[in-house]
């Protein structure tokens, strides 16, 4: 468990992971000394792994998102996942349960590209069968 003011400090870095210390001690009513030991503590436990970039609205309004359900052959598993690692164009792969086994975030700059793409994870040894859903808004995101 982590206490409350680590999880207001990732609260706060969700929103802007490049917040200065400054910026994140004024924010929190922290020392900056205290930001600096817990954001440490936190990097060196595991709990913050790295800070990556979130896009913006306008770029992300040009592109289209879908989420794709995949049914996979269980003796393929690695094998297929492994090859939907190495399409770009998957944001995040995730092991579910249910009718299918994974779904995929898939991000395409148009929609001929979606349909590539969907084509293209259809089509690799292991797949069984997709079904996929076009994002239409998002309405947050945390």
């Amino acid at each position: 468990m982590i206490h409350s003011q680590d999880e207001r400090l990732l609260s706060e870095l969700r929103k802007n992971a490049r917040a200065s210390i400054s910026e994140l001690a004024r924010t929190l009513d922290m020392s900056r000394t205290t930001v600096q030991s817990r954001l440490q503590k936190l990097e060196h436990s595991g709990v913050i792994q790295g800070y990556s970039v979130e896009l913006g609205r306008q770029y992300q309004a040009s592109q289209v998102a879908a989420h794709v359900s995949i049914k996979v052959r269980q003796k393929l598993t690695a094998q297929t996942n492994n090859a939907l690692k190495q399409i770009n164009n998957i944001s995040a792969l995730y092991a579910i349960s249910g009718e299918y086994d994974m779904i995929a975030e898939v991000e395409a700059q148009s929609l001929e590209q979606l349909s590539q793409l969907l084509d293209d994870i259809g089509n690799l040894e292991g797949v069984e069968r997709t079904t996929s859903s076009v994002i239409l808004e998002t309405k947050f995101k945390r």
